[in-house]
């Protein structure tokens, strides 16, 4: 059953809305092809192609995306529900929408999601959905036909979300909820905590490492905005070397005597997921990092440069975020302007400089310990 689903016409049947190449590409919703296929806009845009003319898929008959009109989905009536270019092309946005998917499927264990996806999505970000097919939802490449989508099975249009009017103004899982039909605050808060994650079946680690308890360090964001300055790295990695005693494991080079970078061994989503669930501690940007440590109930802390920290990690009881003083760069979801990163910096630098919040939890027992052994 669905509540708040309006017709655009008086005859019962939605007028369709013709979207030109330059409309396409942002356009809140889905896109379908005059051949009837369903087409993500994101693939648009990676192709080095002529875009021409689309409709909307939400003007179709039965398609309902919440942005074109918000509704309400009793999902106690539904057994199967298509969710079309869902969730994102990212690997946190897609951590938290298949979040919003397992609370669904929590309170209503009958429901089967099948999920359409971005044909030319990362395929880092396609490993996540491998690895939760056998647990939440299995998948399928865009571009489909629409005709192939059973009309009597609830289909929901949730493409280009990042276009969407809520995307910036509410947190993650509340606007992937609300996208899906489902009012947010009927979803308790430990349901948001992207804990689906404790299921997947991972990778060990290497041998040096499966005994050895380590804290992890997650300085690099999709963009320089959000990531964590080179120039500070050292110090920050000192610090949290200070704090546990305890090697410090990241993704990349940093030099310091304490400092173990592993990318050679995760070479995939599902290792990255591994060195996640096994750390002691996290210290993070804001970046996938600090969804998969929420998942895991790793203690973290995280920084914020551009987004609202409750936007993203209300409902993580053991993220303390720490919030950058850089108000002309709010909501900005992307830059490598010059002027933008010495801000990033000296932001940086005044936090260092200061006293650096820890979060509590299962790393608490280790801090102030001796020195542990470096296994190189």
């Amino acid at each position: 059953m669905i509540q708040g689903l309006p017709l655009d016409t008086t005859n019962g049947t939605l007028e369709l809305q013709s979207l030109r190449a330059d409309e396409a590409l942002t356009h809140a919703g889905s896109l379908l092809a005059p051949d009837g296929r369903i087409i993500a806009p994101y693939d648009l845009e990676q192709r080095d192609a002529e875009i021409g003319e689309h409709d909307a898929l939400a003007s179709q008959p039965g398609i309902l995306n919440a942005t074109a009109h918000p509704f309400v989905l009793d999902y106690s009536t539904v057994a199967v529900a298509h969710v079309i270019n869902g969730m994102g092309v990212t690997l946190g946005d897609s951590i938290i929408g298949l979040t919003a998917l397992a609370a669904i499927q929590h309170a209503h264990p009958q429901v089967r999601f099948v999920i359409y996806r971005p044909e030319l999505s990362p395929p880092y970000v396609e490993q996540l959905y491998a690895l939760a097919a056998g647990k939440l939802a299995p998948t399928r490449s865009l571009p489909w036909p629409l005709a192939d989508i059973p009309a009597n099975e609830t289909r929901i249009d949730m493409g280009n979300h990042l276009f969407w009017p809520g995307f910036m103004s509410l947190p993650m899982i509340d606007f992937f909820l609300a996208a899906l039909g489902v009012p947010p605050e009927s979803v308790p808060s430990a349901h948001k905590a992207n804990r689906w994650l404790q299921t997947l079946e991972l990778p060990r680690l290497p041998e040096p490492w499966r005994e050895q308890p380590y804290v992890l360090f997650c300085p690099t964001a999709s963009t320089p905005i959000r990531s964590i300055p080179q120039p500070v790295r050292r110090a920050l990695v000192s610090r949290l070397f200070e704090r546990f005693g305890l090697p410090v494991l990241g993704f990349g080079a940093v030099d310091h005597p304490h400092y173990v970078d592993v990318a050679a061994t995760s070479t995939g989503t599902a290792h990255f997921l591994a060195w996640i669930r096994h750390a002691r501690y996290v210290l993070t940007s804001d970046t996938a990092a600090v969804h998969i440590a929420a998942g895991f109930d790793v203690p973290t802390t995280a920084f914020f440069t551009t987004i609202a920290p409750e936007l993203r990690v209300r409902d993580y009881p053991h993220c303390l975020p720490v919030t950058l003083n850089l108000p002309e760069l709010r909501n900005v979801q992307a830059s490598d302007r010059e002027q933008d990163v010495a801000r990033l910096n000296a932001a940086y630098e005044t936090v260092v400089n200061g006293e650096l919040p820890f979060a509590a939890g299962r790393a608490a027992s280790l801090e102030g310990t001796a020195a542990a052994p470096n296994p190189r």
